[in-house]
């Protein structure tokens, strides 16, 4: 009974190792291009599984900021999930950016954000941070004026 449980774990792992391999990459293999047009410029957006413009199912991205990058006042209609990865995040409440009211979420921090919660950040340092959610992601400017894309 013990040899026969001692193959199926050899045999299980094995097969668990084959297939992360093939859904996982390190860092230098991470392809970064440039963000979508509701973004700024100045950024570069990653994606690592799904299709974030999909109409459905789960995404993962990674966007890479240079110091002082912000993102305007918005809400999403998903929940957000927030991983700082590298330099700092500041992030705040409301519907204008008041830098006197963000919090700072050094590399390692998570948030995540509800539905409709209106808020602002900005990178302190270059900062990557990973976000994944439900597709799919959609920014919502609270004034929009502030949408690139209209620009």
């Amino acid at each position: 009974m013990k040899t026969n449980l001692w193959k199926f774990s050899v045999v299980f792992f094995v097969v668990l190792a084959a297939a992360f391999a093939q859904n996982a990459f390190t860092p230098d293999q991470i392809k970064w291009g440039p963000p979508p047009p509701f973004v700024n410029p100045g950024a570069q957006l990653a994606v690592i599984e799904g299709n974030p413009m999909g109409s459905s199912g789960d995404y993962t991205v990674r966007l890479k900021m240079p110091d002082g990058y912000k993102l305007a006042p918005h809400w999403h209609p998903t929940r957000e999930n927030v991983t700082v990865i590298s330099g700092s995040f500041k992030v705040g409440m409301g519907d204008k950016f008041d830098a006197a009211k963000m919090n700072l979420f050094p590399a390692g921090s998570f948030a995540y954000l509800d539905p409709d919660m209106h808020h602002y950040a900005m990178a302190v340092g270059e900062t990557i941070v990973q976000v994944h959610g439900m597709a799919p992601l959609q920014f919502n400017y609270v004034n929009p004026a502030d949408d690139p894309s209209k620009k």
